[in-house]
């Protein structure tokens, strides 16, 4: 239940995934609890933490889980990517090698997660700006030809994590709302076509992120 008794209208589970010690355990952190810790360790397996919101007067329940990056975890982790319908798919802006593994990451949520899950591609550390290794044109091209959306953040200054996360549940709320109103339409007896599936994302044409799709990127 959501505080005060007021009931839980939508609970969306979302991923985070990407290589070890690029701040997803921050971003978490950050996200759900405010906080932000300099003696940070390695996630072993799974762990999420949840926040309620309300998203056009509706209380929404997000339920963040944080994947460990270490390889020696994915078989363990991969799991836990069916029945998200958001993930943020984070990597390191001072490290290249964790952005040049972005592509393996995305394709592993994409053979777990339903087909039309939202994804928000996140280059994190940007107040690290002295130490760049990777352009945000890269991430923006990349994520442009992906049909991603992007921010950079920085899980330490707080900066965009707020939005990095709102942007994902905003975009769920929205495709979760469309679906209802077509099932309205169905069951009054308009010719809105049928549902397959129970997953929270629509199963029906890739309609979830227009190519050219890129939001609040750091100056």
């Amino acid at each position: 239940m959501a505080a005060g008794g007021d009931k839980i209208d939508y609970v969306f589970k979302v991923v985070l995934i990407g290589d070890s010690a690029v701040g997803k355990s921050q971003i978490l952190a950050r996200f759900a609890r405010n906080e932000f810790s300099l003696d940070s360790k390695a996630t072993i397996g799974v762990e999420f933490q949840t926040r309620t919101l309300v998203i056009q007067h509706k209380s929404v329940k997000a339920q963040i889980w944080d994947t460990a990056g270490q390889e020696r975890y994915r078989a363990v982790t991969s799991a836990y990517y069916r029945g998200a319908v958001g993930a943020l798919l984070v990597y390191d802006i001072t490290k290249r090698q964790s952005f040049d593994h972005i592509p393996r990451w995305l394709e592993e949520l994409r053979s777990h997660a339903d087909k039309n899950i939202v994804i928000m591609l996140v280059g994190n550390k940007s107040d690290l700006e002295d130490q760049r290794a990777v352009s945000t044109e890269d991430a923006k091209d990349f994520a442009q030809k992906e049909g991603l959306f992007f921010l950079e953040t920085s899980a330490l200054e707080a900066t965009n994590v707020e939005a990095a996360f709102m942007t994902v549940l905003t975009e769920i709320f929205g495709i979760v709302s469309k679906r209802n109103l077509t099932a309205d339409g169905q069951s009054n007896g308009g010719a809105a076509p049928p549902l397959a599936g129970k997953k929270i994302a629509v199963t029906g044409p890739a309609q979830v992120i227009p190519k050219s799709r890129t939001c609040c990127q750091s100056s």
